[in-house]
This record gives structure tokens, sequence and C-alpha cells, in this order.
């Protein structure tokens, strides 16, 4: 003990020397750090002639150490006890470090850089690729990893495009690979990918280099979204074209296009996706409960948008206060007749799952039937619980409950789905409905790509040109690992 006592007064005068401070100086630093001896005694612990405790040797070991960072890269006086390193000089905890540093009070068009710095501190480059509103491209962001302009990369035609589709990390490269494309998630909601390139080719077939892009990717995913709410600077790049008024209401009232807990997920989308009218959905997952819902109000302009608002917010604030479907339907039915009147409505599914049993309880007001799948098939629509559309009066009011099992998918869609029509005006229809489910889930596709995927079968079905929103709210029971890398 007497011999670190000794080596920590040796380095504490060696580095006071280095400080350039003298005596009186650091005995003030001391004092500010909240010191308890005098001048007098300090100088003698420096000569040797006395000896202090252990706390006030560590506030003079911190007063130098202070002093030296101020003025150079420091050789600390070593302390009395293990002291934590501030932070992380390597490494993948140190890559995280840089994004959450260097992100903080960031604006979103520095992302990239940030981003490319925190790649560095793992010895690889980093580009994202954010996936546009459509889902239908993957658009590189400017930074310092590619200051050339690069084109936009197909979803459903390049190997980066089958990363995001099937949520997979992929290498890619001649001999197996010089890159990895890590899917891009803000939790399990897919936002595009990355681009991993390391310095040494063969590390693309590294586990733990793999596993880090993974951390790296979660975090940044979670950025992508966060900066997204005080910017434009990454939307800039996803809107291939300026939304309409009501297409910019509703998407700013929309959940996260998917969600999932350790055992339930969905997923939803809206199409035209700039243009939007009338359509919306809505969920709350629990460990308990899943709770879904999809609307479409009367009409397709702004008009439309503000009622579908409406409806969301009523909704919520019921099922935040804990009310059942009834209350839920009863509180939309209020606010829709007592904002915008007689003839105003809504249609709608209101659905409540028990994740312990699989008892679902559901009402349909007026709205398209949802279909379950089980084991590949549909094998049932859900028509017995009713409604009149919310706004035209309570009427008679049915409340049904079905049974579900592990692994069934629950589909949820607006009428623009089945009743689109081909330049010839025949409908999409139910049985091409059903026959897409099928195809998919025999597919093994997760529920975010069967969804994508179903919308635009609709609009190209359409020749690009939808006559009506078209709205999928798709949920099901999943394994532990479908929606990660």
């Amino acid at each position: 003990m007497t011999d670190h006592v000794n080596e920590q007064r040796r380095h504490l005068s060696s580095a006071l020397e280095r400080t350039g401070l003298s005596t009186e100086q650091l005995w003030i630093r001391y004092f500010a750090l909240g010191g308890d001896m005098g001048s007098m005694e300090l100088e003698a612990y420096l000569n040797e002639l006395m000896e202090l405790p252990s706390l006030q040797r560590d506030m003079l070991a911190l007063a130098v150490n202070e002093r030296l960072d101020e003025l150079t890269r420091p050789r600390y006086v070593p302390y009395s006890r293990p002291v934590r390193d501030n932070l992380p000089l390597d490494g993948p905890l140190a890559a995280l470090v840089e994004l959450l540093d260097g992100m903080h009070l960031a604006p979103p068009e520095r992302l990239s850089a940030i981003t490319a710095a925190a790649g560095r501190l793992l010895d690889v480059s980093i580009e994202i690729y954010l996936v546009d509103y459509d889902q239908r491209k993957l658009i590189p962001l400017p930074g310092p990893e590619n200051t050339a302009e690069e084109a936009a990369l197909g979803v459903d035609s390049t190997l980066p495009g089958r990363a995001f589709r099937h949520v997979q990390t992929i290498p890619s490269g001649p001999g197996g690979g010089r890159h990895l494309w890590v899917p891009l998630l803000d939790g399990v909601e897919r936002l595009g990918v990355l681009k991993v390139s390391p310095a040494k080719a063969a590390d693309v077939h590294d586990p733990r280099l793999r596993t880090r892009c993974r951390w790296l990717s979660t975090l940044i995913g979670h950025l992508v979204t966060i900066v997204s709410h005080y910017g434009n600077g990454l939307d800039q790049y996803r809107l291939r074209r300026q939304r309409s008024a009501a297409g910019e209401l509703i998407w700013n009232l929309l959940p996260p296009l998917t969600a999932g807990t350790d055992t339930f997920a969905l997923a939803g989308l809206l199409e035209p996706c700039y243009d939007v009218g009338g359509d919306a959905f809505d969920y709350s997952l629990s460990e308990k409960t899943a709770s879904l819902a999809i609307f479409d109000a009367v009409g397709h302009d702004l008009h439309s948008g503000f009622i579908a608002g409406a409806v969301l917010a009523a909704y919520r604030s019921a099922r935040r206060a804990g009310h059942g479907l009834a209350e839920q339907a009863r509180a939309i039915e209020e606010t829709v007749v007592g904002q915008f009147g007689a003839g105003m409505s809504a249609t709608g599914v209101l659905a409540e799952l028990d994740l312990r049993t699989g008892r679902l309880r559901y009402l349909v007001a007026g709205h398209p039937r949802p279909l379950v799948l089980r084991s590949g098939k549909v094998v049932k629509t859900l028509d017995r619980g009713s409604r009149l559309p919310l706004g035209l009066g309570d009427g008679d009011l049915i409340i049904a409950e079905e049974t579900l099992q592990p692994g069934d998918w629950l589909v949820l869609h607006t009428d623009g789905v089945t009743e689109a029509r081909d330049p010839a005006g025949e409908f999409f229809g139910d049985e091409r409905l059903v026959d897409f489910l099928e195809r998919e889930a025999a597919s093994g596709h997760p529920p975010p790509e069967t969804v994508r995927r179903l919308v635009h079968a609709v609009l190209e079905y359409q020749d690009g040109v939808l006559q009506d929103d078209a709205t999928v709210l798709l949920a099901r029971w999943i394994a532990q690992d479908e929606l990660t890398p």
C-alpha cells in the first residue's frame, strides 16, 4: 500500500511540472473540487513531509489531470482505485458512441457523414440507402463514402433489394463478396439498406462483423426516424414527388408501417402513397393484447382526410382510456356526427386479439370483411360482427368472437383493393385477393413484404392508376427471427 502511495505522489510531482502550475494554482484547483487541506499541507505532501487520505490524493490527481486535458493528450496520474475510461477508443461500442454523440443536436443531413465516421472505427465504409415511399427504389444518401452520383437501386430487381425484401444480410461482389448489404430497420420497420465495405474483403464472411453491422443498422434506423421528425433532409430523397395536402395529413397521423413483438407482427401500407384521401389504419401492441383498426372515410379529398383524422383521434382516445370495442365505435360515431354533421361517415373494422388465448373480438362497420389464413389457405371470412358505418347511427351493434391459432394471418383491407378495376372494367375481386394471399403464404415472405407486394399488385392491375385508395393491414403470429436479419 505504501509503495502505491509513493508512486502516486511521484507521478503527481512529475505531471505537475508538465502542467506549469504553481503550488498555489494547484491548490486553488484542488480547493474548487472540494478539497479541504490548506496550501501549506499541500506543499508538505508534495515534499514528502506528510501523508494524505486517499480521497484527498485523488482530488489532487484529478486537479492535475484536468489541467493535462486542457494542454494535450494526457498521461494520467493514477488514482487509488480503478476508474472507468470515459469513452471507448475503438470497436463496436466506440462506433455506437460516435453515432449517438455525433447526432446529438445534429440536422438530418449530417447522418451520412457521422455514419461514415462510425464505420471507420470498425474498419469499414458505410453508405446509407433509404427506400422511397413507393417502396420500389433504394435511394443513396449523399455522403463522404459515395461522393459520385450513384443510381437508385430497384427493390424488386437487385441484390440490395433482396436484402431489403427478405430482411437478410447478403454479401455481394466477385468471389463471394466485397460488400455486405444489411437491412436498415427501425425496430422491425424496413427503412432501406446499408452498404458495408470492409477494408479486408474476407471480412464480409466474419460473423462478428455481421453482428456489429446489425447493431449499427438498428441504431441508424432509430436515428433516421428520429431526425425525420424535425427535418426534411432525409424525406427529400424518399419522396419521389410532392404529396397532396390530404396525403400529407394522413401520413403524419399513421403509426409505423410495421411493428412487432417477439410472437406477433403486423404491417400496413396505403396506395396511392402521395395522394391518399380517406383511408387510415392504427394498432396497439402489448404483452397480452393486439388492437387493430382500419378505416375508410367517405370521399377522396382533403375533407375525407379530415374525417379520417378525426376517426383516428377518437379511436385512439377511447382505446387508450381502456374502453372496449362498443365504446370505441360509439366515440367515433359521436365525433363524426358532432364535427361533420349528417351524411358524413367512415367504414371500418375494430378488433382486439388476446395473445394468450387467441380469442379475437371484432366488429365490422359497413366495411369489407376481414379474412383469416391458416396453413397457407383462406379458411374463414369474418362476417358476424357488424354495425352501420360510423357516423350513420348506432343501429344494431354485434360484437363477434373468433378463435385464432398461432401462425394464422388476419387480413384487413379497404374496398380499394377488391374493387380495383383493370382497363376492361373487371374488378380485382375477392377471388384474386384470396389467390394472391395463398401464394404469398406459400412463399414465406414476412408480413411487410406480403403487404408491399399486394398493394403493388393492385396498382399494376389498374395500369398504375387507382380509382380509390387501397389499404392493407396484415397481422400474424410469427417466429421470433422472422422480422430481423
